[in-house]
């Protein structure tokens, strides 16, 4: 089932064309990644879904209900830029926060209270949110954005100014709400976060989709038959003769590049027939950073 569908939503600002007939589902349970360069579209997209503005055409369901102003009770936006009040002390702002997504008094504080436990901020629960680090304020933030069970979560940058360890936190209470059932929209320049939690994402650019799917899918329809060796020995003199192509040789590792559909058998064989003792031997995969720049560049072309 889909917790989130766009089916060709356009938004356009006077000539401007921000999301330009974008379609793409989010499956429930699932991380599901955002991505694109600054101006693709996203933060548009974010807002038509938070009921922020709405879409000029298209349409959007959630939970196969389409998108009305009821729903962003069952949707938890933390965006890359904070909005915390100040002045405010902090159990104070998230009862208050907590109150706007229809939390009574008594859960908000009960549930508000589990949350700081968890994450060893109870004393900061009278102190001024102005008095917060960056980190400490993500922190805040982030159980705002939770604290209602929402069915979907879109973070905007979340780990932005934490440091690993409370990065690691975070990360483990996303993959906590995950296997719970919440579906998670992941929003990041971060290739590499996107690489280790996400499982689906779309990658947008001037407002259109120009490339989605399943992020292991998306790095094998990408590779480039590289591999990866690592040996000890000497290496046959006829290596270049099995049909692969040595790109970088150094010490006691060589990277060869083969041609599409061709067997890596063969070539261990040949290896082990040689006396060559292998160490490893990987296929290397793309790295979605590189997938990402690539795409982005074809596509401005």
């Amino acid at each position: 089932m889909n917790v989130l569908s766009l089916q060709h939503v356009v938004k356009a600002y006077h000539s401007h064309i921000a999301v330009n007939d974008v379609s793409f589902d989010v499956k429930a349970g699932t991380i599901f990644g955002l991505l694109g360069p600054n101006g693709a579209g996203k933060t548009s997209l974010i807002r038509i879904i938070t009921t922020i503005t709405g879409a000029d055409s298209g349409q959007i369901l959630l939970n196969g209900e389409a998108l009305n102003n009821m729903h962003p009770n069952e949707i938890g936006y933390m965006p890359e830029e904070r909005g915390l009040y100040k002045k405010m002390k902090v159990g104070e702002q998230l009862v208050y926060l907590a109150r706007l997504k229809g939390l009574s008094q008594h859960d908000a504080k009960t549930k508000l209270m589990a949350w700081m436990k968890k994450f060893d901020i109870v004393s900061w629960w009278d102190k001024p949110v102005g008095d917060l680090s960056k980190g400490m304020s993500q922190k805040i933030q982030f159980i705002a954005t939770v604290i209602h069970d929402p069915k979907l979560i879109i973070l905007d940058e979340p780990f932005s100014g934490l440091d690993p360890i409370n990065a690691n936190l975070i990360k483990d209470e996303i993959y906590h709400l995950k296997q719970q059932g919440t579906s998670i929209l992941f929003s990041t320049h971060r290739m590499e976060q996107v690489e280790e939690i996400c499982e689906d994402i779309v990658l947008m650019n001037k407002g259109k989709v120009i490339l989605s799917g399943n992020v292991n899918q998306i790095k094998n329809d990408f590779k480039e038959h590289l591999f990866s060796i690592k040996y000890q020995g000497k290496l046959p003199d006829n290596i270049e003769t099995l049909g692969y192509e040595i790109t970088t040789h150094t010490n006691n590792e060589i990277i060869m590049k083969g041609s599409q559909g061709d067997k890596s058998n063969h070539l261990i064989k040949a290896l082990i027939d040689s006396n060559v003792s292998i160490v490893s031997f990987n296929e290397i995969l793309p790295t979605l950073n590189e997938i990402f720049i690539k795409k982005v560049e074809s596509s401005n072309e």
